[in-house]
């Protein structure tokens, strides 16, 4: 099993309202315009679920599991790798919290190898956009 982690951001909101967005995909409308326009080919998205083109092929995630407030956990239901991906947020103080992403794959050492570097680009540059957004 591949886990690749991001590194834990800060984040200047609260715990609660930080998950009140992540984990309602719909949020994703009130940030789309952060995102970079190169990167979200045929973006699709509801409340439980997100699919997006990539170079790879296409990417259907769906949230399997929320653990108010600290964690959101999603599965592929479509992908060229299947992998789990959750969100965890921890409570820093009454106004700020912390987060970090964990990729998890099964993948053979030589695919291993070749994906690692992109996934942990990937998974950094997700953080930084997470990192950006406002919560309120």
């Amino acid at each position: 099993m591949t886990k690749i982690e991001s590194t834990i951001r800060e984040i200047d909101y609260p715990q609660q309202s930080v998950y009140n967005m992540l984990s309602d995909l719909s949020h994703i409308e009130k940030v789309k315009d952060k995102l970079p326009e190169d990167k979200i080919d045929n973006l699709v998205f509801d409340t439980d679920s997100i699919s997006i083109s990539t170079p790879m092929g296409a990417v259907k995630m769906v949230i399997v599991d929320r653990e108010e407030p600290k964690t959101i956990k999603f599965e592929t239901e479509e992908s060229p790798l299947p992998f789990n991906f959750w969100i965890q947020i921890l409570p820093v103080t009454e106004t700020t919290s912390k987060m970090k992403l964990t990729i998890k794959a099964d993948l053979n050492p030589f695919i291993s190898g070749m994906v690692k570097k992109p996934l942990q680009e990937g998974i950094e540059k997700i953080a930084d956009a997470l990192q950006m957004i406002h919560y309120e």
